[in-house]
């Protein structure tokens, strides 16, 4: 960490304690919904897809301000400050247009911010040492979720899983969210003035083949069960609500032990096999989730996060490694997931409440595994 500088380790604080306090509701936010304020789950798709669309699409617009503009410090704290007011709010809510609407601000908080700073990282991360330094802030990230998501375990396993806890869960996230917001108003520091700032949107005819690419992602996030959904089958199936956040917890270890691995292979082999790896780890997540047995359940957990990290990982690298104007597609790339994430989420959410959970899973299924048979007779990776 001595080799990091100041300004990003303050930041991995802040992402530290906002992570936390996300983790903190996450798991439980679906069962909140859908118990306790007794909406269908067409509402919780709602609800999801509104999240989506802002956190990403977002990302597109605060991306380009701060290149274009050099306004970048500003829109990392207010996007925190933003995320820190919305989220124990949602302790207040009594239906569905509340939380999507807090929910929305919440992931707008994250929108405008997420863009402005990795850019901040960037310009304080010393040369021949970005992988380090994002390194670095990826581990405070997961470490902020783990930490969330074994709090509202210990919350809710001796506290209790009624409504009042749940609700005070949704309070206490305050903390956490002003200790972050304390952390980037007074120590960290904005971009260097000897910046030179300025952007455009252009693509090339590369720029064009990697978002062919992409389009296999997006297909696949159209089709995908999202994670409020995997919460809600794993409800269905008997899991108490004090259990729901350990599955994250799955999730997110499984994150943590093979991102760094995925990366050197990644490297060395390319991205087309960890990509198809990645497909098929989705696709076995939702098919272990159709089978619906315990066990089956918290594998499927484990699956999700491969093809979380793989894809991701993937993905990125290939804009890295192949576009022209790395920005340009990365807004592509955020406006992609924006869009087919938000529209798969109300198409889950509809059918899960008009035809039932096993016809969703098995359109979620169908879909991404055809997605996943594509991509492989595609050959010009």
């Amino acid at each position: 960490m001595k080799s990091i500088d100041k300004n990003i380790v303050y930041l991995g604080w802040v992402s530290f304690f906002t992570d936390m306090a996300s983790a903190m509701i996450n798991p439980i936010l679906p069962v909140f919904v859908v118990t306790i304020l007794h909406e269908g789950y067409d509402k919780l798709g709602f609800i999801v897809a509104v999240a989506t669309f802002i956190s990403y699409a977002l990302r597109l617009v605060s991306g380009y301000i701060s290149d274009r503009y050099g306004i970048v410090k500003p829109l990392v704290a207010g996007g925190y400050l933003l995320s820190a007011v919305s989220k124990p709010l949602i302790a207040f809510s009594h239906g569905y247009q509340s939380v999507a609407l807090l929910r929305g601000l919440e992931r707008l908080g994250k929108g405008v911010r997420s863009a402005p700073k990795d850019l901040l990282i960037s310009l304080y991360a010393k040369r021949k040492e970005e992988g380090k330094t994002f390194g670095f802030h990826k581990t405070m990230d997961i470490g902020g979720e783990l930490s969330g998501t074994l709090i509202g375990f210990v919350l809710l396993y001796y506290l209790g899983q009624n409504e009042t806890v749940i609700r005070n869960i949704f309070l206490a996230t305050l903390i956490p969210g002003v200790i972050g917001v304390t952390i980037v108003l007074f120590f960290v520091k904005d971009a260097p003035k000897n910046r030179a700032f300025g952007y455009s949107f252009h693509i090339t005819a590369e720029d064009r083949h990697v978002v062919k690419m992409l389009a296999f992602y997006f297909l696949f996030v159209l089709f995908l069960f999202s994670d409020a959904f995997f919460t809600m089958r794993a409800k269905t199936a008997g899991f108490e609500t004090f259990m729901i956040p350990l599955l994250f917890v799955v999730s997110t270890a499984t994150q943590t032990l093979i991102s760094y691995p995925v990366g050197k292979l990644i490297d060395r082999y390319g991205v087309r096999y960890l990509l198809a790896a990645a497909y098929l780890s989705g696709v076995i997540a939702q098919l272990l989730l159709l089978q619906g047995s315990v066990i089956a359940i918290w594998i499927a957990y484990a699956f999700l996060g491969v093809f979380t990290v793989t894809s991701l990982n993937a993905n990125r690298a290939y804009i890295a490694r192949y576009a022209t104007n790395k920005g340009s597609v990365y807004g592509i790339f955020y406006a992609g997931v924006a869009l087919f994430g938000a529209v798969g989420a109300l198409v889950s959410g509809y059918v899960w409440e008009y035809f039932g959970m096993r016809d969703a899973l098995l359109l979620a299924l169908g879909g991404s595994a055809a997605v996943w048979i594509l991509y492989m007779r595609y050959d010009d990776v």
